[in-house]
């Protein structure tokens, strides 16, 4: 028996990317970073009520180099979440659907969440007196 030449499902590749695209498969790996750094926040809960010894610990892993990098991506990723969850609510209430209003609004989380997130490592060095 012959099989039927079905045609075959469109792979990312075949798509041209558009900033809506990017927003939705951003949104979805910023919910799974949020996930991971959720452990390292109870992680740190955890060790501040154990011991001070714990503590240190923790706070020389998030403390260093690269453990500044993994805080600033999370907190990059808690903003952009959220910003793009607010634009996905006033979606839900049926306005920006348009195309032009939808890439707009797109640009407008990627660019405001780096911003946001720039604003708030400012904040912390200069509360840290590190600037």
């Amino acid at each position: 028996m012959a099989q039927a030449k079905r045609p075959v499902s469109p792979h990312l590749q075949v798509y041209r990317w558009s900033v809506t695209m990017a927003s939705s498969i951003l949104h979805r790996a910023s919910g799974v970073v949020l996930g991971v750094g959720t452990i390292a926040l109870a992680w740190w809960l955890i060790a501040a009520a154990t011991s001070d010894e714990a503590y240190q610990l923790v706070q020389a892993c998030l403390g260093s180099v690269v453990g500044r990098l993994v805080m600033l991506g999370f907190v990059w990723s808690l903003v952009y979440h959220m910003m793009n969850g607010v634009r996905h609510l006033v979606w839900d209430m049926g306005y920006g659907f348009e195309l032009k209003t939808a890439q707009f609004s797109g640009w407008l989380v990627f660019i405001a969440s780096f911003l946001s997130t720039a604003a708030i490592a400012v904040t912390m060095l200069v509360m840290r007196g590190s600037l």
